[in-house]
């Protein structure tokens, strides 16, 4: 929604009070903006911290998930939640540094602990996703970050290669070892997963 010049002018000449109020009732309404203010204002904490905490919880919860659900068909919904966790920090640290590296981290302890039965293709199909969409992040990143990366994208890699039939969707779906390093990420890694899922793949 786009405000017209009459409307933010009507709210410029609220008093300040008036502009408390509205304010207050605005952040009731919107967990994460208010969480994303307090981030901002006075937590004394950085993204840095809230990024190690993250990867704490990444670890604890998936361990956890995986104890409680045996099958793949409740393994993955938990898994999607952790997710949510994810997007939920970045929306309120704005750290897209972290988006990639905390993804990364969720889907190497999610093939770590992997259900001991139930089909896996559906699961395999969404950490694909993540990866070629950590990918696109990482080509939007400063190439200085590259370095950091590189040690999340091996430990994904080398999960994949220790899992033969993830190793040969990810090959099906187009995905090569060799990108996984930062470097060697394809300029164009948006335009490559468009055609792919336009062939109806990472179904």
């Amino acid at each position: 929604m786009e405000f017209s010049k009459e409307f933010k002018e009507a709210i410029s000449n609220f008093t300040s009070q008036e502009k408390d109020k509205l304010i207050i009732r605005l952040l009731k309404k919107d967990r994460i903006l208010s969480h994303r203010l307090y981030f901002e204002l006075i937590d004394p904490e950085t993204a840095d911290d809230k990024r190690d905490q993250m990867e704490v919880l990444i670890k604890e919860e998936v361990s956890s998930v995986a104890k409680k659900f045996a099958r793949t068909k409740y393994f993955l919904p938990n898994i999607r939640k952790i997710s949510a966790k994810i997007t939920e920090h970045v929306k309120i640290t704005t750290d897209k540094f972290g988006e990639v590296s905390l993804t990364l981290l969720l889907i190497s302890e999610t093939l770590k602990n992997l259900p001991k039965t139930g089909d896996h293709y559906k699961l395999f199909i969404y950490l694909l996703n993540k990866i070629y969409r950590s990918m696109i992040l990482t080509k939007k990143l400063d190439p200085d970050y590259y370095l950091d990366l590189g040690e999340n994208f091996e430990e994904v890699r080398n999960q994949i290669k220790l899992n033969k039939r993830l190793d040969e969707l990810a090959l099906h779906n187009g995905l090569f070892l060799q990108w996984f390093e930062p470097e060697n990420i394809p300029d164009q890694i948006d335009l490559i997963l468009k055609g792919i899922k336009g062939e109806g793949l990472l179904r």
